[in-house]
């Protein structure tokens, strides 16, 4: 597997004379996402995403200190190459090396575990283990990471023993510190009793005398729910609101037919098309009345396949600091600012993949039903 072109953000990281030598000396394109934009390297974000959701939940389930985050990342990574992938079916660590992977030696994270001491530091006279919590996994060797309490130090080793149900960490936050003596008592008969006993009676569960009241919206939410926003194409020219429906829908379609969206063609053998549907809105004025009626023609994207109908999904959006730094200059300057509003602005971006869509609801052409759009515009909803 040969690595054509590595995207990163603009850490200094990523920005040596070192690294940068060794990316040219293997024929690598780098190429650098804008300033405060993750969108669009978005692959990597949501892989950041996954790690840090699975660093978080170890942490918590285990109770253990934020201080230790580096070893949960690591160990979150190393499960995450060994799951299965949705698309492959396949692992990472089965892709990258070829054979699947042993799952049989995953321990859980927090987890108590005795280490067993290496002769230069066992006494003939004392405990021949120590006791430890399962951190992670050993990067140069075939060896678990543990963190010795005592010493407060990461040792590696093989010869342990496990007890996955104890987590050292939870059982010092509720007040118990002893690991080594938990099975060295039994508890008197007394107390054994008197507990079974609790256990046999029977127990009334309380119940709230507060007196659940109906919640009241109030009338003008009835009202306002009175003639809403339709769902659907059909039930927009059944109401009773029809006429403004039939002219935003026209307007949307004339829109999108000057812009030259979409042309009808034959659908290509072995390729699919994605739905589509309206999106009727009410626009309102700030005192709440009806400034216009509003339709969209939205694609289904979520019909589509990652490689085959798109490549990258962002969107760039404008820093509130480059709107502040305009509105700044502008003053200094003594300018004027005029906002504008582009009609169907994002139907403007050409599409460079092949994309076919059904043809809208309601204006499907005559003697060409069995045609399908196929889109040279974006549209809304696409990936």
């Amino acid at each position: 597997m040969k690595i054509k072109r590595f995207r990163s953000d603009r850490g200094g990281e990523y920005d040596s004379n070192e690294f940068n030598k060794f990316i040219q000396s293997l024929g690598i394109i780098h190429e650098t996402t804008p300033p405060y934009s993750p969108s669009s390297n978005g692959v990597a974000e949501r892989k950041n995403r996954t790690l840090i959701d699975l660093t978080n939940a170890m942490l918590v389930s285990s109770c253990a200190s934020s201080n230790l985050w580096d070893e949960v990342v690591l160990t979150a990574c190393y499960i995450l190459n060994r799951i299965p992938n949705k698309k492959t079916n396949l692992t990472s660590f089965e892709l990258w090396r070829g054979y699947k992977p042993n799952l049989s030696y995953l321990k859980a994270w927090g987890c108590l575990t005795y280490v067993r001491l290496t002769n230069p530091k066992r006494p003939k006279l004392g405990a021949k283990a120590a006791t430890c919590v399962f951190i992670g996994y050993a990067t140069t060797s075939k060896a678990y990471r543990f963190l010795d309490l005592d010493s407060n130090v990461a040792i590696e080793s093989v010869d342990t023993i496990f007890h996955e149900d104890k987590f050292p960490f939870k059982l010092k936050k509720d007040g118990s510190h002893d690991f080594t003596k938990q099975n060295d008592f039994e508890p008197s008969s007394s107390i054994s009793s008197h507990f079974q006993n609790q256990e046999n009676m029977d127990f009334e569960p309380r119940r709230s005398k507060r007196t659940r009241k109906e919640r009241d919206f109030g009338s003008d939410y009835y009202v306002y729910n009175v003639d809403g926003e339709p769902l659907s194409f059909q039930e927009a020219l059944t109401s009773s609101n029809s006429d403004f429906w039939k002219k935003a829908i026209n307007d949307e379609v004339d829109s999108l037919i000057s812009n030259k969206t979409w042309k009808l063609v034959d659908l290509p053998p072995g390729c699919k098309t994605i739905g589509c549907k309206w999106v009727l809105r009410k626009k309102l004025k700030p005192d709440g009345t009806i400034d216009k009626y509003k339709a969209r023609l939205v694609a289904k994207g979520f019909k589509q396949k990652e490689e085959l109908d798109l490549c990258d999904t962002f969107s760039p959006v404008t820093r509130v600091t480059s709107i502040r730094v305009l509105i700044a200059v502008a003053i200094i300057h003594n300018m004027l600012i005029h906002q504008m509003d582009v009609k169907t602005a994002f139907l403007n971006g050409d599409l460079h993949e092949e994309i076919y869509m059904d043809q809208p609801e309601g204006f499907v052409m005559l003697g060409q039903e069995d045609k399908v759009c196929k889109l040279t515009k974006s549209l809304y909803g696409l990936k």
